[in-house]
């Protein structure tokens, strides 16, 4: 597929539409690989991913299901179970973390921009290769710390789910870019 048409087909594809087929490690070795092309200033790749498989998926939505339980202001069964859900749905949940320069030769929003690149880097070549995606930044990663061993300037930013899927995914028509342009 051309570039252009990998952009203008990136969608995301939530983990209820997933379907049962596993994503194999060579799979995600291969959207790990792009991600670390991504563009970084002052060349820090802060970039940092935690692969979940099996078991380990499913513990993440336990953990992240009662986070959600012992801090939701207003509970939502639904909700509650929709985590756990999404967790157990993907073919693999990749942790997205930035491990910020301790020196911290360059501004933060640097280096969240150089990792969300990354995301966006592992997103096209999933659409590339036949796979869904759906970034999922919720309130809870701030927690994560009590899930995963992060180093002091490592935080997670969210979770990259990752499956393959059967149906269509929704058409997409983005606002003119003409109404998001001003020429001086």
């Amino acid at each position: 597929m051309a570039l252009k048409d990998l952009i203008q087909n990136r969608r995301s594809v939530f983990p209820d539409q997933y379907n049962d087929k596993p994503v194999s490690n060579a799979v995600i070795l291969e959207l790990l690989e792009a991600a670390n092309w991504a563009p970084t200033h002052k060349r820090t790749e802060p970039w940092r991913f935690k692969v979940l498989q099996g078991e380990k998926k499913a513990e993440l939505g336990v953990f992240l299901a009662e986070k959600f339980k012992a801090t939701a202001e207003k509970f939502s069964e639904f909700k509650y179970n929709k985590i756990q859900r999404n967790a157990k749905n993907a073919g693999a949940i990749l942790a997205i973390c930035m491990d910020r320069d301790v020196e911290d030769s360059i501004p933060e929003w640097e280096e969240v921009a150089a990792t969300a690149m990354a995301v966006q880097n592992m997103w096209l070549t999933a659409t590339d290769l036949g796979l869904g995606a759906y970034w999922s930044s919720p309130g809870l990663i701030t927690t994560m710390h009590e899930f995963f061993s992060l180093k002091p300037n490592e935080k997670c930013l969210g979770f990259l789910y990752v499956g393959y899927y059967d149906g269509p995914v929704p058409e997409r028509t983005p606002k003119p870019i003409e109404d998001k342009i001003e020429w001086l």
